[in-house]
Order: structure tokens, then C-alpha cells, then sequence
């Protein structure tokens, strides 16, 4: 996504990149607001109780415990659908149409190739509010940030710049698993404190 959406590669196909961008980020915020709305819709039809609320949050655990795992090289990646978004809009849209087309996917999640299981625990949190708003909000917050990191490259105008932008991000990968380890670590613990309290009535 980033070596397409850049000043360079939109002058390339007569488009503006402001433009294009700014799509992207309104179709990810879309799309993870729909996801998010489906999910606390979701959330509203599983059964109400005490109970049913302790298994609720020991799935979360197990998810959080399985992506923890996965993200600190214990386990193997889970096995996704390798479709992609489609390179071919590129030539054939204007530049505002693939930007939020391609936002779209990114900020529904699961359309395209999922690098982290932390994408299911995340959706299983927005599920349990059991609230369509602040499901749709917490989509929102979802959608946006997954598009935000096509802002970093604000300043590709030459292809070394893309390079340049390229190995930043390789850089910066080990980091972003450690955090997300972490937060996995911290969501997990927190449920188990959750369950170790015991229903609440």
C-alpha cells in the first residue's frame, strides 16, 4: 500500500495525492465503522448473565494468550486468505475512487490478508460491549489506524525516498511486535483478574 499511495506514484497517474489520501483514510474509517457496528450488534445477541459475561472473557483471555504466543514466535501464524487489495485500480480509477475503495478493505479488517491473530482479539473486545455506538466508535478508532501509517510517506517524491520509507518501517517492525506483545500480555492479564473476581451478580 505505501509504494502505491505516495506523491511519487500519484504524479505517475495524473492524481493528487492529498486527495487520494484523504479518501483512503475516510474509506478505512468507514469500513472499520461498519465492522465495528456489526460487531456491537453482534455483541447485543449473545446471552445475557453473569455466566455467560465470565465465558465471554475467558475466550478473550484464550485469544489474547494464542495472539501473545503467535506474536513472540511460539506458535505459527494462523493460516489467512491471501487475496490482496486489487492492484489493477490503480490504472483503471481516479485516484479518490481506489484511495477509499482500497480504505474500505483495509478498515473492514478481515477482506484482505491478516498479518496478526491480535485482529481477533481486538474484534472480540468490540464485541463484547454489546453496543452498536460504541461498537461503531471503537471501529472508527480501528479504521483510522490502520490507514494513518499511509501518512508516512508524505515525502516520497523520488523513488530512494521510497526506499528510504521501506527500511524505516523493517526498522521499526520488531518494535511494533514487541508492543503488540505486550498489549496482548496486558489484555490477557486483565481478564484473569476479571475472572478471578468472579461474576459481579
Amino acid at each position: 500500500m505505501l509504494s502505491s499511495i505516495t506523491p511519487l506514484g500519484e504524479r505517475g497517474r495524473a492524481s493528487r495525492w492529498p486527495v487520494t489520501v484523504t479518501a483512503h483514510l475516510l474509506g478505512s474509517a468507514a469500513g472499520g465503522t461498519a465492522a465495528g457496528l456489526a460487531l456491537g450488534v453482534l455483541g447485543l445477541l449473545l446471552p445475557g448473565g453473569s455466566a455467560a459475561a465470565q465465558v465471554a472473557v475467558a475466550v478473550v483471555v484464550a485469544l489474547a494468550l494464542w495472539a501473545l504466543a503467535v506474536e513472540t514466535g511460539r506458535l505459527p501464524a494462523p493460516p489467512t486468505w491471501h487475496r490482496q487489495v486489487d492492484e489493477d485500480w490503480l490504472h483503471r480509477y481516479r485516484g479518490w475512487v481506489y484511495g477509499a475503495g482500497y480504505g474500505v478493505q483495509l478498515g473492514l479488517g478481515v477482506v484482505t490478508i491478516v498479518t496478526s491473530p491480535v485482529l481477533y482479539v481486538a474484534f472480540a473486545l468490540v464485541a463484547l460491549t454489546g453496543d452498536p455506538a460504541r461498537g461503531a466508535a471503537l471501529g472508527l478508532l480501528f479504521g483510522l489506524a490502520r490507514a494513518l501509517p499511509v501518512l508516512a510517506a508524505r515525502g516520497v517524491t523520488t523513488p530512494a525516498r521510497l526506499v528510504g520509507v521501506h527500511r524505516a518501517l523493517e526498522r521499526l517492525a520488531p518494535t511494533g511486535r514487541a508492543v503488540t506483545a505486550l498489549a496482548c500480555a496486558a489484555t490477557a492479564a486483565a481478564g484473569a483478574l476479571l475472572l478471578a473476581a468472579g461474576p459481579t451478580g
